[in-house]
């Protein structure tokens, strides 16, 4: 029986966004998938692959330790799905040329994921990123 859409979000962020099997990306990701990354007003697509997006994740588990993921928020509509998440880690890593507190970060963030033959082919994601910096800039 095929995955809804709602499910290949949820399933992608169980498995491989939460950090815990960033390998089975290739399981719920397109072989590419445009990343629409919006910071303030300029937008930015970047193409990705389920090979470079688990190593975007062994990056953010680089950062921030075993991170928390919690979905606060999901709304689907036809081949969309919203998510909001609230992720919490421990800042273990250089970010943003910040040398590790060993304190808290957290981050909010949002996208729409556009999900095509049981796929992710295209997302758009907003991360509160002023918020990251006063929390680097505070621990520092």
């Amino acid at each position: 029986m095929p995955l809804t859409p709602t499910e290949v979000v949820q399933q992608f962020f169980h498995h491989v966004r939460s950090g815990s099997q960033p390998d089975s990306a290739h399981r719920y990701m397109a072989e590419h998938v445009l990343a629409h990354q919006v910071t303030a007003e300029k937008e930015t697509t970047v193409r990705r692959t389920p090979a470079n997006y688990a190593d975007h994740v062994r990056e953010m588990i680089a950062a921030y330790g075993s991170f928390q993921l919690e979905i606060q928020e999901l709304i689907a509509q036809n081949d969309r799905v919203y998510v909001r998440w609230k992720q919490t880690g421990t800042h273990i890593g250089e970010v943003d040329g910040y040398a590790p507190t060993g304190k808290p970060v957290v981050e909010i963030a949002s996208a729409v994921y556009r999900v095509e033959n049981e796929r992710i082919a295209e997302y758009w994601i907003q991360i509160d990123r002023q918020g990251i910096a006063l929390q680097l800039q505070r621990n520092a």
